[in-house]
């Protein structure tokens, strides 16, 4: 009996560790029903490390937060415990019934996979429980807008979209993404540079509302009838008071994700009259004036002149082309150097363009340019418009005569120029004789320059010894290089919370660090003595402007509050731009 009794105890051995090294690869959801505004926690949880992680394409999701990994190791009762997590955040973009696809691993040179989830999102659902509905205020007060400048433009008017995000005043925003980004299908678009985001006050609906303009476009329509732009959206991480409030009275603060789209806007974009649009319309659309320009009316054979085409104005100006250049065929003319001086702002783009051409008269004689004319859709009187150049004429007063038969003033354009044949007498008039002298290598022996150089040397010995002089000095005041120090770290820690801006908390300690080792650089101030009152004393006595004096003792005094309070992007990036601006008033008042 007592070999059976071992055998079936090894048997059972054996299924414990076999059981125990078996592979779990699962999915798990925080919940399988959840309404339009929640979030939803899937959870990809092994029991044995891998490599290659491929998450499924979450389709109908916004992924709002993760991958986050969380790995667990532990031992209880001599038995090993192995656990690696893969988490993500989503947010649901519609409601429905949804399936979370397979997401898969390799370990030990197999792949594992998920099963594949489904999820029911419902109607928004409302937090009964909460006497104060942190998602229904977040709702009421976040909102993007986009605003269009014209809805009806011409083909090829400029218009402008802003997009604004509106909070109520008893809301705070701390952090957003932007989940889709606008694709300005069949416009030209240039992105406006909004220079950071500066809170205003303005009006939503008739309510007060702040707001801060989060990007600009300008969009030139290149295709008639009706044009849609694409929503930009953003998940927004709100701030909303609740009735819940501190040992202090203070009001707690809760956060919430929420999804908030500008919506697709339809453009309705009128095509260019038909009626008066000359034969040599090209597309302009705007505000024009039209130039020929030659930097020479008179100039010898061989010489050459430069020609300039050019457009300047308000309107498409790098959407259109230039009329060519027209010139007699006795003038060699090259291809145009094209250029542009364009800048783009809200009503759209501004400057110039110019085609240059090179001109090389071959012989002597008087050469007309025939008069260029440019014509533009004017937006204000809604009519065509042409402008003329006028006539030039070109004098090449010095040159071989010109004996072939034919006109030597028939034009020809740059795109249909022949290949010219070589002619040596068109280069008889260059001279051919240098006029070479030779040079007196005695008298530059005798001369400034070779005795400046051979002294030079000489002088530089004591230059060098009062600069090692000065070095010297320099490393042995302590107290100085003590200072300067200071002064290093203090700019060194206001780069250093630039760099923090988003990140709250590294954000003001270095700020913080850095208002102090400016304190110590200027005012000799040690650690030891950092109080308001010795600061204020300080800084008055140095003839420091009293307002200046309040102005740093409160960004000091925010330093230490907002680290424990909620605080914006923007409010940080206003308590840095305060910072540097009150250092540099007090560098101009210290005496």
């Amino acid at each position: 009996m007592k070999p059976l009794k071992y055998i079936a105890v090894l048997f059972i051995v054996l299924f414990t560790t076999l059981a125990s090294a078996q592979v779990k690869f699962e999915a798990k959801v925080s919940k399988s029903k959840l309404g339009v505004n929640e979030r939803l926690r899937i959870d990809f949880v092994m029991n044995k490390d891998g490599d290659n992680f491929n998450p499924p394409d979450f389709t109908n999701f916004n992924v709002v937060g993760g991958p986050n990994t969380s790995v667990s190791n532990s031992w209880l009762n001599g038995q090993h415990s192995y656990t690696k997590t893969y988490s993500y955040f989503l947010a649901p973009k519609r409601k429905g019934t949804f399936k979370i696809n397979q997401a898969s691993i390799e370990i030990d040179d197999e792949i594992y996979k998920t099963q594949v989830v489904s999820v029911q999102i419902t109607n928004a659902v409302k937090r009964p429980n909460d006497p104060y509905n942190v998602e229904g205020v977040a709702s009421e007060n976040i909102h993007l807008v986009a605003e269009v400048s014209k809805s009806d433009p011409y083909l090829n008017e400029a218009i402008t979209v802003v997009y604004k995000l509106y909070v109520s005043a008893a809301t705070g925003v701390s952090n957003w993404r932007e989940i889709e980004n606008p694709r300005y299908n069949d416009f030209w678009s240039q992105k406006i540079d909004t220079k950071g985001l500066r809170i205003q006050n303005g009006k939503y609906k008739g309510q007060d509302y702040r707001y801060v303009v989060l990007r600009k476009t300008v969009l030139y329509p290149q295709k008639t009838g009706k044009l849609e732009i694409e929503p930009l959206t953003l998940d927004i991480t709100v701030e909303v008071p609740t009735n819940r409030r501190d040992i202090f009275g203070g009001r707690h603060m809760a956060q919430v994700n929420r999804t908030v789209s500008a919506g697709s806007r339809t453009i309705n974009v009128k095509p260019l009259p038909e009626m008066g649009k000359p034969d040599d319309f090209t597309g302009a659309v705007g505000s024009f004036k039209f130039n020929v320009i030659t930097s020479k009316s008179q100039l010898n054979a061989s010489e050459s002149l430069q020609a300039r085409v050019e457009v300047t104005g308000k309107g498409n100006l790098n959407l259109f082309q230039l009329p060519k250049l027209t010139v007699p065929s006795s003038l060699e003319v090259y291809e145009p150097e094209h250029n542009e001086s364009i800048r783009t702002n809200l009503t759209g783009m501004q400057g110039s363009i110019s085609d240059n051409y090179t001109i090389v008269p071959r012989y002597k004689g008087k050469y007309p340019i025939p008069s260029l004319s440019f014509s533009y859709f004017d937006l204000e009187t809604e009519t065509y418009k042409r402008v003329s150049s006028g006539e030039i004429v070109i004098d090449v007063i010095e040159g071989p005569i010109n004996n072939s038969s034919g006109d030597d003033n028939i034009a020809s354009t740059v795109d249909n120029k022949k290949e010219m044949t070589s002619n040596l007498a068109q280069f008889a008039f260059i001279k051919t004789d240098a006029n070479l002298k030779p040079v007196d290598t005695e008298s530059f022996f005798k001369s400034t320059g070779f005795w400046g150089s051979l002294l030079l040397p000489f002088l530089a010995i004591p230059l060098a010894i009062v600069y090692r002089k000065k070095k010297e000095e320099r490393s042995a005041d302590v107290f100085g290089n003590k200072i300067r120090k200071a002064d290093k770290l203090a700019k060194r820690y206001l780069g250093e919370a630039k760099k923090a801006l988003g990140n709250k908390e590294a954000f003001y300690i270095a700020l913080e660090k850095a208002l102090h080792n400016y304190l110590k650089a200027k005012l000799h101030i040690e650690t030891s003595d950092f109080s308001k009152e010795k600061i204020q004393d300080v800084l008055i006595q140095r003839q420091v402007n009293a307002s200046t004096v309040k102005e740093f003792i409160s960004i000091l005094e925010h330093c230490e509050l907002a680290r424990y309070t909620p605080i914006t992007n923007v409010e940080m990036q206003q308590d840095y731009e305060k910072s540097a601006s009150t250092i540099s008033i007090i560098d101009k008042e210290l005496r």
